[in-house]
């Protein structure tokens, strides 16, 4: 029997390929003309994108990428690099490994076509996105079954479920938050995480009554809002700051980067920081647990932007705790997370049902 070839495809959510206009149009267009992302009808997605969004938001996102691109170029990308890089030796002789972005360059068809030129026919999808959210898990999802799907012989494809809850990302987080935390002699650590309109959550609750029905609906964790965004946000906080050792009262949970007019989830970050300020907190540590990479997310709109918030509202510092990147700690998660599903699923699933793995229900 000839012998089968795996492969391992880490992907993220994208990036434009320069900070200039031009390409960070080309990036939002792709990006925003998901239906997953922008959820509303054809029409009225067609108009947003095209007549509001486009003709104004690249001039302004291209000025906020040039703030923190790099000389090997967007932070995203390199720390995905060097991610890949490091998993691949480590799974030297067990996997191929390719990064690949939902949106943008490497793209997934090309990241594919790489690993096939390998002898790969087999293939394992680790979405980089700790928390749930159809539009960029499930998104991604889609798009490799996809792109799959679009040859002759359909290969075998895995795709991994989020990881909020799994003890590798949890302890390379706290390994990586733990001295910065001390060394900036923080009184207070807000844990920022990406936002969604309030709309994705209500589509992923099935009973249709539990999502944003009371103020606690995401204390727990259960098997109505197992799959809910905001709740595996809050799960994450919990399982962090147990991890360390932060007392009650001295850390939030805020959800930043909301667009348009639409209710997002709350609280949101942009309010906190003066509230917190108000409150007496002076030196404030953040972390971003829905990012395992650092991006224009993290180094800008929090390392600089909410920075100058929070100074402005009568805060002493506030210190960005790094994300994942490529630790040592992170990437031992990773192929912990890869062999983990191979010992528990040895065989691979094709089609839509791949992403179907034995998933234990969150120990928070």
């Amino acid at each position: 029997m000839p012998t089968v070839k795996k492969g391992l495809l880490l992907v993220n959510l994208g990036t434009p390929d320069a900070p200039e206009t031009g390409a960070v149009r080309r990036y939002l267009r792709e990006f925003l003309s998901d239906p997953r992302v922008l959820d509303i009808h054809p029409v009225g997605r067609w108009m947003l994108l095209n007549l509001i969004i486009l003709p104004f938001r690249p001039a302004r996102s291209a000025e906020a990428y040039q703030k923190v691109w790099t000389q090997e170029g967007s932070p995203l990308l390199v720390h995905g690099r060097a991610l890949a890089e490091a998993v691949a030796g480590r799974l030297a002789g067990e996997y191929e490994v390719a990064l690949a972005m939902r949106y943008g360059n490497p793209s997934l068809p090309e990241a594919v076509r790489a690993l096939r030129a390998r002898g790969v026919s087999e293939f394992t999808v680790l979405p980089l996105y700790p928390q749930e959210a159809t539009s960029s898990s499930s998104s991604t999802r889609a798009r490799i079954y996809e792109v799959l799907g679009e040859s002759w012989d359909v290969a075998p494809v895995r795709s991994l479920p989020a990881f909020h809850d799994d003890p590798g990302f949890l302890d390379a987080f706290a390994a990586v938050a733990r001295p910065v935390i001390a060394g900036a002699r923080a009184d207070h650590v807000l844990f920022s995480y990406h936002g969604l309109p309030e709309r994705h959550m209500r589509k992923s609750d099935p009973s249709g009554q539990h999502c944003l029905a009371s103020a606690g609906c995401c204390d727990v964790l259960t098997e109505v809002n197992r799959h809910c965004y905001r709740a595996q946000c809050f799960a994450t906080t919990r399982a962090l700051v147990e991890r360390l050792g932060l007392a009650s009262g001295g850390y939030t949970t805020s959800f930043q980067s909301r667009l348009g007019r639409t209710p997002w989830v709350k609280p949101y970050t942009d309010l906190v920081l003066p509230e917190l300020a108000q409150k007496g907190v002076r030196r404030l540590a953040v972390m971003c647990p829905a990012f395992v990479a650092d991006c224009l997310e993290t180094l800008e709109e929090i390392g600089l932007r909410a920075r100058e918030q929070f100074l402005g509202c009568g805060g002493e510092s506030l210190t960005l705790v790094p994300s994942l990147n490529a630790h040592p700690t992170w990437v031992d998660a990773v192929c912990n997370l890869v062999r983990g599903a191979d010992r528990a699923a040895p065989g691979v699933t094709s089609g839509p049902r791949a992403s179907a793995l034995p998933e234990p229900l969150p120990r928070e």
